[in-house]
């Protein structure tokens, strides 16, 4: 079996239940492989027209919090610290969790879903998309 190095897990910071069984999949093979974990939340863009009715500095706030909650989630995974990070970024989910995947080398992804309705399956979710890419 190929050696797990870095192992990419998208994580929701509004719905981090969603991500948990992903995550601790996600640790058990990083702690037996000795590989690292890193962690990714894509915040949504917001229309341009929305813009005017924001603060000032409200990208920089929405980028800080997002930063602190990662922070606070791979606290809490059972790795020493160098083997985990995380990132934030602004985007398309699947584009932007392709990217980071690239962009770290990731050996795997492991992505949590809700559960599957007609919806999900009829017009696919983030998790789907990313596993056909």
């Amino acid at each position: 079996m190929p050696k797990l190095k870095s192992i990419l897990v998208p994580v929701d910071i509004s719905e981090p239940e969603v991500a948990s069984p992903a995550l601790e999949r996600a640790v058990d093979l990083a702690h037996s492989m000795g590989g690292s974990i890193r962690l990714i939340y894509v915040r949504s863009v917001l229309p341009v027209s929305y813009k005017e009715f924001l603060p000032p500095h409200f990208d920089e706030q929405q980028q800080k919090d997002c930063e602190q909650r990662l922070a606070k989630v791979a606290g809490g995974i059972a790795l020493p610290k160098e083997r985990v990070s995380s990132v934030g970024r602004l985007g398309a989910v699947y584009n932007e969790v392709l990217k980071e995947a690239n962009r770290v080398a990731a050996d795997l992804i492991v992505v949590g879903s809700h559960r599957l309705t007609m919806s999900t399956y009829l017009l696919g979710s983030n998790a789907a998309t990313i596993g056909r890419c």
